[in-house]
C-alpha cells in the first residue's frame, strides 16, 4: 500500500485534557490537523473551551462523532480509567482506530485484547511530560524532540502476508504521523520491551527521587537551605502527583522490582565501601560516570541538545517491515516512514 501522508486530513479525538492530553491539542491544533476532544470535568471543559478548543463533556457524543468522522481516538487517561473509556469505545465507537499514552504497555494491550479490541489499538507512549498537571500547565511545544513509543505487537501477530492492507497497519501510520507531527521522534518497541526499559529510566527514578527528597528533609531546615541544584535535579519527579507516582510504578511492578533489585546490590556495594576504611567508591565513581557518558553520547548532555539515534526508514506493510521494526528496536533507533 502507497501511504499518502499528506492527504490525510480525518481528524484526532482526545479524551482526557491533562498535561499530555491538552499539549498535544494545542500542538495539534497550532499544526493545523482537525482536532476536538472531551473531558470530564466541567471545569476543565470551560478553560478549554476559553482558549478556543472544541471539546466537551458528554463522552457518548464525542466519540460518536470519531465515529461518523473516522478520528483517531487518542486515550489521554490513567490506566484505572482506561476500562471505562474502552467500554465507551466499543459502543458508541465501534470502527474506529485508537491510541493510548499511558507509562506500561503490556498491562494496557492485555486489557484492551479482553475488550475485543486489539485490532485497531495501537500502543503509544510519549516520553514527555512535567511534575504538574492539568489544563492550566498544558503547552504547545512539549513533544518536540522528545521519544514517542509506538509498539507494533500486532504487526507481529499479523505478520507480512496479512498485514498490507489492514485496517490495523493504517492506524498503525496514523498514530506514527500524529507524533511527528507534533516534533516526536518516533521509536517501535514491543510492549514488554518497553515496559522493562521504562521501568529502569522512568518509574525507578520516580522511587529514587521520592527516597531522595525523604532522606534530604529528615536533615531538617539547615540541610534543605543548603540544597543545590544537585539535589533539586535528583528530586525534581518527586513534585509529580503521589496518584500518578503510585499508577505507573503499581501497574510495571514486576519490570521495576528487577530494576530495583539491581540498584539496591549497586547501593549496598557502595555503602559496603564506605562502612570499611580500606576500600573507596572508586568503581561506583568511574562506572557512573561512564555510563552517564554512554547516554549523553546517544541523548546529548543537555535537553534540546541534537541525538545521536540511528534514523530507519520504514515502509508499513511491505515484505520484511516487520523486521525492520524489530531491527530498529534493538538499536533503539527512531523510524521513519514511506
Amino acid at each position: 500500500m502507497n501511504w499518502n501522508l499528506d492527504a490525510d486530513s480525518r481528524p484526532i479525538c482526545i479524551l482526557g485534557l491533562g498535561l499530555i492530553g491538552g499539549s498535544l491539542m494545542r500542538d495539534l491544533a497550532a499544526a493545523g490537523r482537525g482536532v476536538f476532544g472531551w473531558n470530564r470535568s466541567e471545569k476543565t471543559v470551560h478553560a478549554a473551551q476559553r482558549d478556543g478548543f472544541n471539546v466537551s463533556e458528554d463522552l457518548q457524543a464525542t466519540l460518536e462523532r470519531a465515529e461518523a468522522s473516522d478520528a483517531l481516538v487518542v486515550l489521554c487517561v490513567p490506566v484505572p480509567a482506561l476500562p471505562t473509556m474502552l467500554e465507551a469505545l466499543k459502543e458508541h465507537a465501534p470502527s474506529v482506530g485508537f491510541t493510548d499514552v499511558t507509562s506500561v504497555k503490556a498491562e494496557v494491550h492485555a486489557l484492551v485484547d479482553q475488550y475485543g479490541l486489539t485490532d485497531r489499538f495501537v500502543g503509544g507512549h510519549p516520553m514527555a511530560g512535567t511534575a504538574d498537571s492539568g489544563w492550566s500547565v498544558t503547552l504547545k511545544g512539549l513533544f518536540q524532540g522528545a521519544v514517542w513509543v509506538v509498539t507494533y505487537d500486532n504487526a507481529v501477530s499479523l505478520g507480512d502476508a496479512d498485514s498490507s492492507g489492514s485496517r490495523w497497519v493504517d492506524t498503525w501510520v496514523r498514530v506514527v504521523c500524529m507524533a511527528q507531527l507534533v516534533g516526536a521522534d518516533v521509536v517501535p518497541s514491543i510492549s514488554r520491551r518497553h515496559d522493562g526499559s521504562v521501568a529502569r529510566i522512568s518509574h525507578l527514578p520516580h522511587v529514587l527521587a521520592e527516597a531522595l527528597a525523604m532522606a534530604g528533609d529528615a536533615g531538617g531546615p539547615l540541610a534543605l537551605t543548603l540544597a543545590a541544584s544537585s539535589f533539586r535535579d535528583g528530586t525534581r519527579v518527586a513534585g509529580t502527583a503521589p496518584e500518578l507516582v503510585r499508577a505507573m510504578c503499581e501497574n510495571n511492578r514486576s519490570s521495576l522490582l528487577t530494576a530495583l533489585d539491581e540498584t539496591l546490590e549497586i547501593l549496598h556495594s557502595a555503602r559496603e565501601a564506605l562502612a570499611d576504611d580500606s576500600r573507596d567508591l572508586r568503581e561506583l565513581a568511574a562506572e557512573g560516570h561512564a555510563a552517564r557518558g554512554r547516554f549523553e553520547a546517544r541523548a546529548g548532555r543537555n535537553k534540546g541538545d541534537q541525538t545521536n539515534r540511528p534514523i530507519i526508514r520504514v515502509r508499513p506493510g511491505a515484505p520484511g517491515w516487520v523486521e525492520q521494526l524489530e531491527s530498529a528496536e534493538s538499536m533503539g533507533a527512531q523510524i521513519s516512514i514511506f
